[in-house]
């Protein structure tokens, strides 16, 4: 019979991740903090934050015996899997970018990722500030639908074009117009 071994739970892959986290500073103590990232990715080689910090760390730390390439042949390896794993999150994408940008000297390979990456961030923005908006309106205080008729003015001027954000605003308005904060 095969035994067949179990993925780490949500709060063990947490915790290992913040073992790996600790110490920095010293070139010893990144070593250190490498082998731990190193370790949880052998059990989880999936686990995108761990690939993006490994890859990070691992731009900061001379490794004895290893060849800057082959350091960096290593960190392209993390960042790209890092990218393919979260089905290319705005962090993993950018990350890359940077790395090409800077170390691989490929500005025009980086220029694409950042627009990339930007226009995922502005994706997550525009539903959060919506989410937000309609939050404030269901609150209902006079609080609440101050800010969010301060931010309405912001995501009008940054999302023009988006529906979802334009209903949330106009329920903002029309709610404090009904509240007597605003004149009709």
């Amino acid at each position: 019979m095969t035994k067949t071994l179990l993925h780490p739970t949500v709060e063990e892959l947490l915790e290992r991740l913040r073992e790996a986290r600790k110490g920095g500073g010293a070139e010893a103590s990144r070593r250190e903090q490498v082998k731990r990232y190193r370790e949880l990715l052998a059990e989880c080689p999936t686990f995108t934050p761990a690939l993006l910090e490994l890859g990070r760390l691992l731009q900061l730390t001379d490794e004895p015996g290893v060849e800057a390439e082959a350091a960096f042949v290593e960190v392209q390896r993390l960042l790209e899997q890092a990218v393919q794993v979260s089905a290319r999150e705005a962090n993993a994408v950018v990350e890359l970018g940077y790395f090409l940008d800077t170390i691989r000297n490929a500005p025009e390979e980086a220029t694409t990722l950042y627009e990339e990456g930007a226009t995922k961030a502005l994706k997550t923005l525009e539903d959060a500030w919506a989410g937000l908006l309609r939050a404030w309106v269901h609150e209902r205080t006079k609080e609440s639908l101050e800010k969010a008729l301060r931010l309405s003015e912001v995501a009008e001027k940054l999302f023009p074009d988006s529906g979802r954000i334009q209903g949330v605003v106009q329920d903002a308005r029309n709610t404090a117009i009904h509240d007597g904060l605003l004149k009709p």
